[in-house]
C-alpha cells in the first residue's frame, strides 16, 4: 500500500509541475512520518524518498537513534526551548522558529554540537488561533537580521501551514502571502532559496504557488492510528 501511495504523490506533484511550468525535481518531498514506526518509514525509503519530518523532538529523537542520518531528519513542529538539544542534534532542517529565544538557543545549541543548523521561519499566515509563526514583517525581518550575525545557523527560508478550511481561495492567499514575504525578503539582500508549504491537502495549490518543500503524511503513510504505541507499529 505505501508503495502504491508514493506513486500516486509523486505522479501528482509531477502532473501539477507540468500544468504550471516547473520542475519536479526542484521540490523536496518530505514524508511526515509521525506516529509511524521503523518499518514504515524504511517502506518509504525503499520507495525513494530520503526526508522525513516530525513534530515532536522526543519521537524524533528514539527514530533517529535507530535510524541516524540514513535519513535526512525535519523538525516541523512546534519547538520548546527546553527541547531544542533534541532537536539540533538529530534534525538537519528546523521548520518551526518563530521567536528570536528560540533562534538563540538553536544557535547556542548547534555549536555545541559543533554544527551549522539549517533553519526555516515560520510564519503565521491565517487567523487561526491554533497556528504558530510570527504574524508580521517586521519581526521576520529582525528574525532575519539576527539570524545573519549568528555563526551556527543557516536561514534558508520560509514554512506556514494553511488554514484548514475546503476554502481554496483563503489556502492560496495563505502560500501566495509567504511567496510574496519570501521575494521581499530577497530583495533586501536575504536571499531564501526554500518555501515549505503544503500538505495531503493542500500540496497542489502550494506547487502552484511556488512551494519547495512539501510536507506530506497521510497521502503516504495512510491514516494515522493514535490510540496505538508507534513504537509497536
Amino acid at each position: 500500500m505505501i508503495s502504491e501511495n508514493v506513486n500516486r504523490v509523486k505522479q501528482a506533484i509531477e502532473k501539477k509541475c507540468l500544468e504550471c511550468g516547473r520542475k519536479p525535481e526542484d521540490i523536496k518531498l518530505v514524508a511526515v512520518s509521525k506516529y509511524f514506526g521503523i518499518d514504515a518509514i524504511l517502506q518509504v525509503k525503499a520507495c525513494g524518498i530520503d526526508n522525513f519530518g516530525e513534530n515532536r523532538a522526543q519521537e524524533l529523537t528514539l527514530k533517529f537513534d535507530r535510524l541516524g542520518d540514513s535519513v535526512i531528519w525535519h523538525f516541523i513542529g512546534t519547538l520548546q526551548k527546553n527541547k531544542v538539544k533534541y532537536a539540533v542534534r538529530c534534525a538537519e532542517f528546523i521548520h518551526s522558529v518563530d521567536s528570536l529565544d528560540l533562534l538563540y538557543e538553536i544557535n547556542k545549541k548547534a555549536e555545541s554540537f559543533g554544527k551549522i543548523q539549517k533553519i526555516l521561519f515560520e510564519v503565521k499566515t491565517s487567523e487561526e488561533e491554533s497556528k504558530s509563526g510570527v504574524n508580521s514583517e517586521e519581526e521576520i525581518f529582525k528574525l532575519a537580521e539576527e539570524a545573519k550575525k549568528l555563526p551556527n545557523i543557516r536561514a534558508i527560508g520560509l514554512m506556514t501551514i494553511s488554514p484548514l478550511t475546503e476554502d481554496e481561495k483563503l489556502v492560496r492567499k495563505s502560500f501566495s502571502y509567504l511567496r510574496n514575504l519570501k521575494e521581499m525578503l530577497k530583495r533586501n539582500g536575504y536571499d531564501y532559496l526554500e518555501l515549505s508549504m503544503g500538505m495531503t491537502s493542500d500540496f497542489e495549490i502550494a506547487i502552484e504557488e511556488g512551494s519547495t518543500i512539501l510536507r506530506i503524511g497521510s497521502a503516504i503513510f495512510g491514516q494515522r492510528d493514535y490510540s496505538k504505541d508507534w513504537r509497536q507499529i
